[in-house]
């Protein structure tokens, strides 16, 4: 019986893909290479990605074989999960791999931008002393509202819990609460806090949530802080009140259009912008490549050799 064909169009950890080695015939490509990616999946039964590659009708459409396709990572943004699923197609990702990684971001995040940590190294390093030019707030005693209250917002909430903070939450799916944690609506929420951070998909009703209404709800001391998903926070509106000093500050891990170019947010003074780092750990590329792989595997079962049995 020949080995189903698995597609890695995007970089995995070794140890992962090596788990494929022996029960399934592992070709690799490069899945921004459109017409390399098209001619490895006409044979392939499985396809496994990170958000290097765009599955979209057309490369689903030189996939007549397939029968999983696996994103090592929690977001389906590039994946036609709707064509896939109406093709007969499983779609898998690993939604828990990077929880604790981008909750550590985040918590990363608001001390750097509430301590200006960022601007401060830069002056040292261009020879510069000025200490009162950086003088920051504590977190503890301050007010932290979490819109989004599911995997990685719990996680934030229960590190921030540690540095004193009071937490409030508005997530109208959200069932249960931790100990201290107040639910709330969204206005009462910007209103109050002196952090407010994003753990939200981006689906129609979350794009551009956090406009200029919202914006100015906000305390002008207040921070903003996106680690979820680019497009749920309206950047122009954004760099308006944080230029007008309507706002003190903001860190984004996430942007509308990734990379984002010559974007005026990343000119203000008050913004620390990184380049999506939320799950850029090798512990959460291991696990997000290791639980790929376990449901590749088991969508495969049928077509998987027996293992040898001991004489």
């Amino acid at each position: 019986m020949p080995l189903p064909i698995v597609i890695v169009s995007d970089a995995l950890p070794g140890a992962t893909v090596a788990a494929l080695e022996g029960t399934c015939d592992v070709r690799h490509v490069d899945g921004r290479d459109r017409p390399a990616l098209f001619t490895a999946l006409r044979d392939a039964e499985a396809l496994i990605v990170r958000s290097g590659t765009r599955v979209d009708t057309e490369v689903l459409d030189q996939a007549p074989r397939l029968r999983v396709i696996a994103r090592a990572g929690v977001g389906l943004d590039n994946v036609d999960t709707a064509t896939a699923r109406a093709r007969g197609i499983t779609v898998v990702n690993a939604p828990d791999s990077n929880t604790v990684s981008v909750a550590e971001l985040t918590v990363g995040l608001i001390v750097a931008s509430m301590r200006h940590i960022a601007p401060a190294a830069r002056s040292l390093a261009e020879g510069e002393w000025r200490r009162s030019d950086f003088v920051g707030v504590e977190l503890a005693g301050r007010t932290l509202g979490i819109i989004g209250y599911g995997r990685v917002g719990r996680q934030v909430a229960r590190r921030l819990a540690a540095f004193d903070m009071r937490i409030l939450v508005h997530d109208p799916y959200a069932d249960t609460l931790g100990d201290d944690i107040r639910a709330t609506g969204l206005d009462e929420l910007l209103a109050a806090s002196d952090v407010v951070t994003l753990h939200l998909p981006k689906t129609p009703r979350t794009e551009g949530l956090v406009g200029a209404r919202e914006l100015a709800l906000m305390k002008p001391t207040a921070h903003l802080v996106n680690t979820s998903r680019g497009g749920i926070v309206d950047e122009e509106a954004l760099a308006r009140a944080l230029g007008e000093g309507r706002l003190a500050g903001a860190a984004l891990d996430v942007f509308a259009t990734e990379p984002p170019g010559p974007s005026p947010l990343l000119a203000l003074p008050n913004v620390l912008g990184i380049p999506h780092l939320g799950a850029s750990t090798h512990d959460a590329q291991l696990r997000a490549g290791q639980e790929a792989v376990r449901k590749v595997l088991a969508e495969l079962a049928p077509l998987l050799a027996p293992a040898p049995t001991a004489a």
